[in-house]
């Protein structure tokens, strides 16, 4: 009979402030030592890096960095404080404030998301096999909110030696019907789990997946950046706001006329006085 298929997660102590300039792999591996076995797959929270990689700003100039960060405003809110940008960043995540993020990061500072966070899963990835002897993948993640959901999980938005999509599209489920368009999001499931043990102000940057070695792969596999949908299949490009006014003046410019009261409206909505 087979065995019930099981995994464990568990956080890393002993992972020290880190500091622009500092030797990631050093400083995780440090705190690896005697941890580590075959197929292991480490989380790391996209924070330390960035902290690493010296991608921080000074927290007075947040909103021109997440300018700086953004390729496609995807939509806008306002709300009492100023105003949310959902955004692509030049990584191709959609999310707020194109990942400019000033928790767990010194006071009048903010940080930016890796430039290339597959290639810094892959650094990773290859010091850590060398150092260790084994064979383990590296996710990076970072926090991200959820347009029909409540509450943040952690995704993978970096990725080495490890499986980031199971397709299982032509495969039978366990009745014998054909599965036409499941795709299992691997990575992110391994970022959310990991989140788990780490926590978002425990000091725990850096957690262990044990058990699941059949994920692990080459060095070379595709990296998180594989995940992004590709814009010709993105279903919501625009916020509500966003579509409701490029259809007004879409249809401006058909009729070429305004009803005054359809202008107000759209000006009002612009504002933010109505709702979307």
């Amino acid at each position: 009979m087979a065995a019930t298929p099981a995994f464990s997660v568990f956080a890393i102590d002993g992972i020290p402030e880190v500091r622009p300039g500092d030797d990631l792999a050093a400083v995780v591996g440090d705190a690896l030592d005697g941890s580590l076995a075959d197929g292991d797959i480490l989380v790391v929270t996209s924070k330390i890096v960035s902290k690493a990689e010296g991608r921080k700003v000074s927290a007075a100039d947040r909103e021109d960095a997440i300018t700086a960060e953004t390729v496609r405003v995807v939509a806008t809110r306002a709300h009492p404080g100023g105003m949310t940008r959902i955004v692509e960043n030049r990584q191709g995540l959609v999310l707020a404030a194109a990942g400019v993020d000033s928790s767990n990061t010194p006071e009048g500072t903010v940080l930016l998301l890796p430039e290339d966070p597959d290639g810094s899963a892959r650094a990773l990835c290859v010091a850590l096999r060398e150092r260790f002897g084994v064979r383990l993948g590296v996710v990076v993640s970072d926090t991200l909110g959820r347009p029909w959901r409540l509450g943040q999980t952690d995704v993978a938005i970096g990725a080495a030696g490890v499986v980031v999509l199971d397709d299982l599209r032509g495969s039978e489920d366990a009745g014998g019907r054909r599965l036409e368009a499941t795709i299992v999001a691997v990575a992110d499931e391994l970022a959310a789990a990991a989140e788990l043990v780490k926590g978002k102000a425990d000091g725990r940057p850096v957690a262990v997946i044990r058990g699941l070695a059949h994920l692990v792969t080459e060095q070379d596999a595709p990296g998180a950046r594989s995940i992004v949908r590709p814009s010709s299949e993105d279903l919501f490009r625009q916020g509500s706001d966003e579509a409701w006014r490029a259809g007004f003046e879409a249809g401006r410019a058909a009729s070429g006329a305004v009803n005054p009261s359809t202008s107000q409206a759209l000006s009002e909505r612009s504002s933010g006085r109505l709702d979307a």
